[in-house]
């Protein structure tokens, strides 16, 4: 093995670390969104969830994507992964096995999104298991496991729809089943603002994504040799500050007040969209897709909400909206060079005819709509068999730190004002 491989191999680790840790970004972003009474469940749930799938992931999901014998839908082999090396790549297969490992499991935490403040623990548990071994690796081996929709040479570098479509899908159909949470939408329709409890989390938390995308994108490459990760960095940091300036503008321009969780939501759109065009265009094309992303996001919030749909962390228009964005943009940017340097035909603005973005189109109708049904059946099979997905008002309103784990996410805040409406009673 030579100097190629080690340092192929670290730098793959180092982005894996990066994507995990984007796990933590995560927690502060859904605990920052939604209220404090449900803090501590969304902390621990994801930490649990997270666990859960990296095993399941080990057990079946790594073979269904990557696994050999394999067919258009799945792999047949790898299952229960051995950690043998093969020789045979440009880096350690183990290495490879933990970055990989790492965008199933943000691909959960963009699932579960969609059931947030509302669903009983036992279905993150059971939903858990089944999307990380039956829907988000039959995405994945489509289009990165050689699949069919790889036979068609669909450009997705990092997951725009293997991890953010597949997961806003599948939050998607939580939310519709779960049904709006208490007090969001009156009788005429109108919407009322659940506000998140804590901007400084989710401020943080898109930082901490922010910087994990380095490893999400410019880590895909895999390897070191002629450093093409900068190149994938460069446009990931242009697509997520356009983003987030473009969001703010709109917010100004509409509400006539910049406001700060649309800015945000405009950075992690821009994340999102670039993720699947990063190495296929140039740097004012990434500006450009950051641009689009964030207003997109702005008005897809607003869509969602006039269609009554309960989506508290906005996982349907941060990765779902922003991600068919990103997915399509390869078709109209992807410059020549890169695209045969990476896989793909040239974009329709290079050149290429509607070819790629049929392609691009195709991916994001068939893996999105794959990945609602299914989550859809899912879930509503579970809902019969488990009584129900949600808690019940009582608990809702409680908060579900306490009815599903006993404990304050924030004891001190909540056991004095406990205390206090005990004194004055």
């Amino acid at each position: 093995m030579d100097e190629i491989f080690y340092l192929n191999s670290v730098w793959t680790m180092i982005a894996a670390i990066l994507v995990i840790f984007m796990i933590g970004g995560f927690i502060l972003l859904e605990a920052g969104s939604t209220r404090m009474k449900n803090a501590g469940h969304i902390t621990g749930k994801t930490i649990f969830t997270v666990g859960l799938t990296f095993l399941v992931f080990w057990a079946v999901g790594y073979g269904f994507i990557f696994g050999g014998n394999a067919n258009f839908f799945v792999g047949m082999t790898d299952f229960f992964y051995s950690g043998a090396e093969s020789g045979d790549s440009g880096l350690s297969d183990t290495v490879f096995f933990v970055f990989q490992s790492a965008f199933a499991a943000i691909a959960v935490c963009i699932a579960l999104g969609g059931f947030a403040e509302r669903a009983k623990f036992p279905v993150y548990v059971v939903f858990t298991i089944l999307f990380s071994a039956v829907i988000y690796p039959v995405v994945a081996h489509w289009i990165w496991g050689g699949g069919w929709l790889a036979g068609h040479e669909k450009q997705d570098f990092a997951g725009s729809t293997v991890v953010h479509l597949t997961g806003a899908m599948a939050a998607l159909a939580a939310t519709i089943l779960l049904k709006p949470r208490i007090g969001k939408f009156n009788k005429d329709g109108s919407s009322n603002n659940i506000a998140g409890h804590n901007q400084v989390y989710t401020s943080l938390a898109v930082l901490i994504l922010w910087v994990g995308w380095f490893g999400f994108n410019a880590g895909s490459t895999t390897s070191v040799d002629g450093a093409f990760f900068g190149f994938v960095a460069l446009n990931t940091n242009l697509a997520a500050a356009m983003g987030a300036v473009a969001a703010l503008a709109i917010s100004w321009i509409v509400l006539g007040k910049s406001d700060i969780v649309t800015t945000l939501n405009g950075a992690l759109a821009g994340l999102v969209a670039i993720t699947a065009s990063c190495a296929f265009v140039e740097p004012w094309a990434a500006v450009v897709i950051g641009l689009v992303a964030g207003l997109l996001v702005f008005f897809s919030v607003k869509f969602f909400d006039k269609m009554k749909i309960d989506d508290p962390i906005f996982a349907l228009s941060v990765h779902g909206a922003a991600g068919v964005w990103g997915t399509l943009s390869t078709g109209f940017f992807a410059t020549p060079e890169l695209a045969e340097q990476v896989t793909g035909q040239a974009g329709l603005f290079y050149g290429g005819g509607f070819g790629q973005l049929g392609v691009q189109a195709l991916g994001v109708v068939t893996s999105g709509l794959f990945a609602f049904v299914a989550s859809f059946v899912i879930l509503f099979v579970m809902k019969k068999m488990m009584n129900g997905l949600r808690v019940s008002e009582e608990e809702e309103v409680m908060g579900l730190d306490m009815s599903e784990h006993g404990n304050y996410g924030y004891p001190e805040e909540f056991m004095s004002s406990e205390k206090q409406t005990k004194l004055t009673s």
